[in-house]
């Protein structure tokens, strides 16, 4: 990292991030790693609750606790403001901020913040070119619109507890979460992706809009191949474990001393597996000879192929697949990830430093890889208010700062 990255793709765009949690924040974080200024506004002495989601806390240089682990995930590149908006000085400056703002995202409850003049109508009344971005629970309509929404429950309501877990009659059969927020990150994937768009259409039009992003419907879209075998079959899919609906061999098979994922997607693939594997006949074996007869005899499959697995390591297994073009991957713990010559290859570690505390801090850097502009690390994730005075100091130059935290409206 040079100390002065280039400038990104969204150099000049201003996000005013009224979010905070996970979702919210995944999208603007999306948006500041490709070189967007986004201004984070938390609650004074309290900020972003994921401040407090630990432990793990980060160490401050003096030794005390820090900030949780999870704040750091989702706020790379941000000024952290701290403003109470509850107050009327606090939510004039946040019309002010939107004003010269091209981007609001915010996920309070469904006309959570008309009461402050922070909803879309009236920032986008004093702001006709702003992109407003709402992510709720539920969206702006419908019978649930006024309820909170979290990601265990979505996960639950939209499906995909049910398509997760052991089969009923297996060993621990019941529904399972999956073992991150994925209904918040593919929500503010969906959310920053939909910003982008409409940032394309106000500058060609002038015109901004209100997107209305809802945790359940990305759920709902989130279920892909599995929403659309019920739609061809009108058999709703099941729990199977590990392994895959629609492919066979397509799961983790047991080696001596952990397990390896392998997954074929097509008859060539198979064959070389079994030659791999010295089994050319499994290759030849009537049962086995398409997917579709794979997947009707998933379970003799699975034997045959696991007796063979069982008896090599892992790296015996990956050096015969690798050579033999067979696409596997051995089932890592979270520190392995990192450790793999893979992610150093590709630099999947960003380390940066922060004032405040006595070690740096790391996260993981974005995927998005692009040759001309590519995602730049300016800033560690912020203390909280760290930037309250140099943001609106050069913003809003006429506030009273002083009386302002004086007040603590900020």
């Amino acid at each position: 990292m040079t100390d002065t990255p280039p400038p990104g793709p969204l150099s000049g765009v201003r996000v005013l991030d009224l979010s905070r949690v996970l979702a919210g924040p995944w999208a603007t974080q999306l948006l500041a790693d490709l070189g967007a200024e986004v201004i984070k506004i938390e609650r004074p002495s309290v900020g972003d609750d994921t401040r407090h989601w630990g432990p793990p806390f980060t160490i401050r240089a003096d030794g005390t606790p820090g900030d949780a682990a999870y704040f750091l995930c989702a706020n790379r590149n941000k000024r952290s403001v701290t403003l109470d908006i509850a107050t009327p000085e606090g939510a004039a400056i946040a019309r002010d901020l939107a004003a010269k703002s091209d981007v609001v995202v915010e996920n309070f409850k469904t006309g959570g913040l008309k009461k402050y003049g922070l909803d879309h109508p009236s920032l986008s009344a004093i702001n006709p070119r702003l992109v407003y971005c709402s992510i709720t629970g539920f969206g702006h309509t419908g019978p649930r619109a006024g309820q909170a929404g979290y990601d265990y429950m979505i996960q639950a309501m939209g499906g995909l507890m049910s398509i997760t877990g052991q089969p009923d009659g297996a060993e621990g059969a019941e529904p399972m979460k999956v073992g991150v927020a994925v209904a918040d990150l593919f929500t503010g994937l969906y959310a920053s992706n939909a910003i982008l768009a409409a940032l394309l259409h106000a500058r060609a039009t002038g015109q901004g809009q209100h997107i209305d992003m809802a945790l359940f419907d990305v759920q709902a879209a989130m279920l892909a191949n599995q929403a659309t075998n019920l739609f061809v079959s009108g058999v709703a899919p099941t729990r199977m474990g590990n392994a895959h609906p629609n492919l066979a061999p397509y799961q983790p098979y047991p080696c001596s001393d952990g397990m390896v994922v392998i997954a074929v997607g097509n008859d060539s693939q198979f064959r070389a597996l079994a030659r791999a594997l010295d089994a050319e006949s499994l290759g030849a074996d009537p049962r086995f000879l398409t997917n579709a007869m794979r997947v009707q005899h998933r379970a003799e499959l699975a034997e045959a192929l696991s007796s063979r697995t069982q008896a090599l390591t892992i790296d015996q297994l990956l050096a015969r697949l690798e050579a033999a073009g067979v696409p596997c991957g051995p089932v890592n713990t979270v520190d392995r990830v990192f450790e793999e010559p893979q992610a150093r290859a590709r630099g999947l570690v960003v380390e940066q430093g922060r004032a405040d505390l006595g070690h740096p801090v790391r996260t993981v850097a974005s995927p998005i890889r692009m040759s001309e502009t590519p995602a730049a690390y300016r800033s560690a994730p912020p203390a909280l208010g760290q930037d309250t005075d140099a943001v609106l100091g050069d913003l809003l130059p006429d506030l009273d700062l002083a009386d302002l935290r004086a007040r603590g409206v900020v």
